[in-house]
Parts: C-alpha cells; structure tokens; sequence
C-alpha cells in the first residue's frame, strides 16, 4: 500500500518475508526475512529508534544533546539516521578492523567516527564510548544491556513474523547474535504466541561463547567486566563481540533458546554468494553465516517443515572484506574472450585518429573572450588557475593534488552556469585553444604560466618543478606528507590486456 510517510523513520520495519527456491532441500520451506529492506539497509534501523525515543520518553536524552555508541558499524548507521532526522549530533566508536565502507557511510551520514585499537577488540570501543560520555556529558546508548533494543522486536518483528506464518505455523526461526536484542526481543514473544516454533542461534564456530557453557564475568549493571576466555577473532562483522552481551544471557537464562549452531566462517562466505548468485539476494558474511545454519538445520530437518531464517543486513557495506576478495575489478577471461568476439569498441582495437579540426575564424578573434582570459592568467592574487569542466575525472583529479596540498586555486569551470550565457565558456576554450594550441581540459597556469593539463601537472609535482613555479609567484605548499599523484587518478587508468 502506498503512503506519504512524516519522515524516513516511518519506513523502518515492515520488511518481506521472502522464500528461497533454488537452494532450499527438497520438501523443505525455507524463507528468509531481509532486513537490507529497511532505510539504512540492516536490522539494526529498528533498534536505533526505538532506544532514541526510549530515552526521549524518559528524559535520559536532552535536546540537542549528543548521542555516543560503541559499533561494528549498522547500529552506528542506524544511529546516524536517526540522529540526522531528529537532529541529535552523533559520535560512533569503531574498531579499526572493521570495514572501511562503514566509517564512510557513517561520516556520510554526519556521525564523527572515533577508531579504537583492533588488538582491543570489542570491549576496547565500548570502554572508549563510556570515557567519553562521561568525560563529555553524552547519551551512551548501551546497546549491548538497553531494553529498549529488544522491545523494538517485540513490538515489531515478531508481530510481522507472526502475521506472515499466520495460516502456516513456523517450525524454526534462525538467527545469529551481535547485541542478542533480535534473539531476545523476537524469541519470546514467539515462545508464547507460537510454543512450537523452535529457536536457533548461530554463533562462530572458532569463537563459540555461547556454546562453551562459560558464564561471562559482569558488574552489577550488566556490562561485561573483560574479554569471554572463548572468544577468538572471526570472520562474521557484527555477530558475537568478545563477550556475550547482557541480552544475549537473558534469551538463555529465559529457555528462549532451543539449539545452538556453530557456523563456519568460509560456509559464511559461500551462502552469502550463493544468495546472490541464486537468489538474487545481496547480503553480509553475518546474513550468510545465519543461512548457513538454517542450510545445516534445513538439511536434518523433517519433509513439510518452515524454517525462517534472519538476514541481518545488505553486502554494500563490505565491499573491502573477504566477501568480495574473488570479485575481479578488471575483465576477466571470459570477459575479454566475449570483448574480442565483435570487432569494435575494445581495449586491443586503436580508433582510427579523428582528423584534426582546424580553428574556426571566428575563434581566434573574440576580443572579449581573449580579454578575459588576460584577466583572469594575470590576478597576481590569485596566481593558480585551472580551466575545467565541473565534473571531468582529470579535473577532479587535479583538484585533489591541489587540495592535498593545502593549496588556493582558481578554478573557472566552463561549463558550468556560471559561463553559459552567450556560450561565455565555450569561447573562452577557444581563446585558450587560440594561445596554447591546446584542445585538452584541464588546462592550469602559475603565474600565466602553462603547465599543461592533468598529467603534465603530476610529471612537475614529481620532479619539483611545481613548487619552484610556485614560489617564483609567491606561493608555498603546505607542510604535509608528500602525496602519490598516480592515487589521485582516475581508477580505470591501469593497463588492459
């Protein structure tokens, strides 16, 4: 049903049910419940607002105030979008190990993101969320022991589960566990609306905390006081930090769960591939992991039996893990034997030159145009000047140097607004053409001076002569690490087979 929605919170929740066809046992139902359907792509959008609004209703958090969380990232990104629409300023504490589109997403969003040591694990970004909290007065969300967290499942995935196997009972409901607020906050309400629905939670083989029968040490408000002895480092971001959370241990000490299931982390990786090459389901290591279980579970379960397996989140978030390690960036085999099967518009075919086209008359008489350009190469205020076209990858690649090096430069854009009445921009390409005989952009002076375009302006930043140019018209680079032009680059320059 469509609707017009107040905000991008009323669109959390309410995610489908879908079932796996292709890779589910014979006889068996197997459905997974795809949480990449909520705004900011995982379950932990659900979570976020309802500990926001939790602490509103209480008091606990003050307008304006600023909200702080220790993350392996989704909860952070929920966080930052709930932050944003209600206007909260957000600090997130992250692991450094975790993966890098996370920190982007995140600062995107317009959370700070405060990295803690890998070799201090989970523990070490939930100690630094609570130094500074205390020592900045912030809203510590406590994600690990907040209620608040769990009820988000209680009233709402639960009740969609519910409704969805309304005529046709579940069997088992599989889940992992990073918080324990979907095991918990789900599972009992299940427990007592459908008693025979067995509930299985997956944890890292290599890492089995909850499997080891090990109580985790904790101090009277329920936070761990170290590391759990079993935990070991693993594959899947998000589940099982290095101590089992305070919402975990109540879904265990409740009897919410039935069985728990080891799951390895190269099973993780083949699922989450396997959905998406079968399924056309795009999700995490953590999403796969679970499915995993649910495939290990599904394949001893009995013919006729409905199995729901969570998927916590989407995979666009792990571009730069494991999961997409065998992905190839350039063409592969196949790729380049389909390429060379037509004759045209390939990497080992040359175009023949275009002829080259002579300067209009008119070009090379713009008194105006040509005026301009006068003007604007002779600013001794403003002596770096580049002429680019807005979104040109090699003037954006320029930019950047300039940038890096904490250098002012003036950057007329031709084809930009600014320049269009009277085709102001292109005449002035054609002034610049007329002077330099040069029909390339970017085209960048010192001082009125033509160093080139893009390349040429790496070549004399690597050889020095850039910075001799800039200090004959008395400007200095700043004093920062020296910069590898080839990064700044367009990424598809790289050698072809």
């Amino acid at each position: 049903m469509n609707r017009r929605h107040a905000s991008i919170l009323e669109t959390i929740g309410r995610t489908p049910v879908i079932r796996i066809n292709r890779l589910a046992p014979p006889g068996i139902e197997l459905y997974v419940k795809v949480e990449a359907f909520n705004p900011m792509g995982s379950v932990k959008d659900r979570m976020a607002l309802s500990v926001i609004e939790a602490a509103e209703a209480s008091g606990a958090l003050r307008p304006g105030q600023t909200v702080i969380e220790a993350t392996s990232g989704n909860t952070g990104i929920g966080l930052a979008m709930v932050c944003a629409a209600k206007g909260y300023p957000l600090v997130v504490t992250m692991a450094e190990n975790f993966s890098i589109e996370r920190r982007k997403i995140l600062r995107f969003l317009g959370a700070q993101v405060v990295l803690t040591p890998a070799a201090q694990k989970g523990s070490g970004m939930v100690g630094k969320a609570e130094e500074l909290a205390a020592a900045h007065g912030w809203f510590l969300v406590r994600q690990f022991e907040n209620e608040a967290n769990a009820d988000a499942h209680t009233r709402t995935t639960a009740l969609e589960i519910l409704e969805a196997f309304a005529e046709n009972p579940l069997d088992y409901f599989v889940t992992g566990y990073g918080t324990g607020g979907t095991l918990k906050g789900t599972a009992r309400v299940l427990r007592q609306c459908s008693p025979a629905t067995r509930i299985l939670v997956c944890e890292p083989d290599n890492s089995p905390l909850l499997g080891s029968g090990i109580e985790q040490q904790r101090d009277a408000e329920g936070r761990p006081l170290d590391s759990h002895p079993a935990f070991r480092p693993h594959l899947m971001q998000g589940w099982t930090p290095d101590f089992i959370p305070k919402l975990t241990e109540d879904a265990l000490r409740l009897g919410l769960v039935d069985r728990i299931m080891p799951v390895n982390g190269n099973q993780a990786l083949y699922f989450a591939r396997e959905l998406a090459r079968q399924e056309g389901i795009f999700c995490g290591p953590s999403s796969g992991a679970t499915f995993a279980g649910a495939m290990a579970l599904a394949a001893e379960a009995e013919p006729g039996s409905r199995i729901l397996c969570m998927l916590p989140d989407t995979g666009e978030r792990y571009l730069s893990t494991p999961l997409f390690e065998d992905i190839a960036v350039d063409m592969t085999e196949q790729e380049q034997a389909l390429a060379r099967s037509t004759p045209n518009y390939r990497f080992d075919v040359v175009p023949a030159p275009a002829a080259a086209e002579p300067l209009a008359a008119e070009e090379a008489v713009d008194a105006e145009a040509e005026a301009l350009l006068t003007q604007l190469l002779g600013d001794r205020q403003q002596p770096l000047v580049m002429f680019a076209l807005e979104w040109c990858e090699f003037c954006w690649s320029a930019r950047k140097l300039f940038n890096a090096l904490g250098l002012a430069y003036r950057s007329i854009d031709l084809d930009s607004v600014e320049y269009q009445q009277d085709d102001l921009g292109g005449r002035l390409r054609a002034a610049l053409r007329h002077m330099t005989g040069q029909r390339t952009i970017p085209q960048i002076f010192i001082g009125g001076e033509s160093i080139g375009g893009c390349s040429e302006l790496f070549a004399a930043y690597a050889d020095g002569r850039f910075e001799t140019l800039l200090r004959a018209h008395g400007m200095t680079l700043a004093d920062r690490p020296r910069v590898d032009p080839a990064t700044l680059a367009p990424g598809w320059l790289h050698p072809r087979a």
